[in-house]
């Protein structure tokens, strides 16, 4: 750690000894971070919105979040938003050229959208650099965008002025696995062939060495941190959920035919044509229905598939309201998701947290978020082995379907100990905590233990 930052983290250690009820005073950066959105800026919001009651929090977001974080009653002394809109508006018109139709191209799109955060940052530092530089934060936390490949000016500009820069939850990078080279292509994931390129970018390796701490989100995304910066990695999973939304629970015997839920986009990498095929003799035999939440390019695909294998097509429900979906979800008893290329897995905790017995692919963030006692996380193979290990799987749980109640039982408890936004900002603040001098570095496990 650069001597600037450890002088200012000793003078805030003592300070703290002699101040014990002052709150941390934190600078967020949350370009992604909207309370009436989905995915990432939800995230983002829900862990920022966590993170202000433990302590003196300040967030900085885009712009465009600004209307929606008001009227959640943020004070505007502690909110600030920058417009980079015109620089976002040229770089998605040149990945759209290699996105036809906006559909597929992930990396792609991540690649483009480093040059308008780099504008979001040097604007934030113009406002915020004299202040940060003055002491009148205590750290600086960039929490979105969560891809590793972004990097931070930022860094390098908190340790010349001593203040301790946190970065994370990074999640991402998670490569395409052996025997789904179809899949990569069909996502037009053109870009992963020079994945690697972005190692290069201006700040990378900077952004590494001025951190003061690097959260990582999943176990893949720590183990492509280099071995220069390891001791700075905490292994904290990126996504959690909001217990006010998960107030009811399955809950009564499991009769036959077994329920089985899927929530997903339909394309070729989370797997729902996998789970038609592993289920379609058992609900031919009638011993088992899908409840297929969810749309997407690969819809007619799936259609044709489940026709051909004799799974009617009430068996597809379209999107349910997000407001709707854990009234929906709580009518199965088990929630197969076999997605073969998953960072988080935010799907799967909100099935847990309703009592839900999971399914997944051990491969990428679900696999960490199931236990052997909360559900089944198999083994990545090639395609014809994942549907083998998933039928299985399925056979048994018809076999003996009362093993599913204390399960499902276990799975919730396991999300409410571990995976909540509050859970979240708890372990975040010990890692705050660490940064400034006030304690040891903190280990949560890896994964996540199951509760005693």
């Amino acid at each position: 750690m650069p001597a600037k930052v450890v002088s200012r983290v000793q003078r805030d250690k003592r300070f703290f000894a002699t101040s014990p009820d002052r709150k941390i005073r934190a600078l967020i950066v949350a370009e992604l971070a909207n309370p009436e959105w989905v995915s990432v800026p939800l995230e983002g919001w829900n862990h920022w919105e966590a993170l202000s009651r433990r302590t003196d929090a300040h967030l900085v977001t885009q712009i465009r979040n600004r209307e929606q974080i008001l009227r959640k009653g943020v004070p505007e002394r502690r909110l600030t938003t920058i417009d980079t809109r015109p620089v976002e508006r040229m770089m998605d018109r040149a990945a759209a050229l290699l996105r036809p139709g906006g559909q597929g191209g992930l990396t792609t799109l991540t690649a483009f959208s480093a040059v308008p955060y780099y504008a979001f940052e040097r604007a934030l530092w113009r406002e915020f650099g004299p202040r940060i530089q003055a002491g009148e934060f205590d750290l600086v936390h960039r929490l979105t965008p969560l891809s590793p490949t972004t990097p931070s000016v930022l860094a390098a500009k908190c340790a010349r002025a001593g203040v301790p820069f946190v970065l994370g939850p990074l999640n991402g990078g998670l490569p395409w696995p052996p025997g789904f080279d179809h899949a990569r292509l069909k996502e037009r994931e053109w870009l992963t062939y020079v994945r690697d390129a972005y190692k290069l970018l201006p700040g990378y390796r900077g952004t590494r060495r001025h951190a003061a701490a690097i959260i990582c989100g999943s176990m893949a995304t720590r183990a492509q941190i280099a071995p220069a910066y390891q001791d700075k990695t905490v292994y904290i999973p990126e996504n959690a959920i909001d217990p006010a939304r998960f107030d009811v629970t399955v809950s009564g015997e499991v009769e036959l035919p077994l329920r089985v839920a899927f929530v997903g986009r339909f394309t070729i990498y989370k797997g729902c044509d996998m789970l038609i095929e592993a289920a379609a003799p058992l609900v031919r035999a009638g011993k088992l229905t899908l409840d297929l939440i969810g749309d997407g390019p690969q819809a007619p695909e799936l259609r044709a598939l489940a026709a051909r294998e004799g799974v009617p097509e009430s068996s597809f429900a379209g999107w349910v309201k997000h407001t709707e979906l854990k009234q929906r979800l709580s009518q199965s008893h088990v929630f197969a998701f076999p997605s073969i290329r998953e960072f988080g897995g935010a799907v799967v905790l909100e099935a847990m947290a309703l009592g839900l017995v999971p399914i997944v692919v051990n491969y990428g963030g679900p696999g960490e978020l199931v236990s052997e006692r909360t559900g089944y996380a198999l083994p990545i193979g090639r395609r014809a082995e994942i549907v083998a290990r998933l039928r299985a799987t399925l056979d048994e749980l018809v076999a003996d379907p009362e093993r599913i109640r204390p399960m499902g039982r276990r799975a919730r408890e396991r999300v409410f100990h571990h995976f909540t936004w509050d859970a979240k900002a708890t372990q975040t603040v010990e890692v705050y905590r660490w940064v400034l001098g006030q304690r040891e570095k903190p280990d949560f496990g890896m994964p996540l233990p199951d509760p005693d």
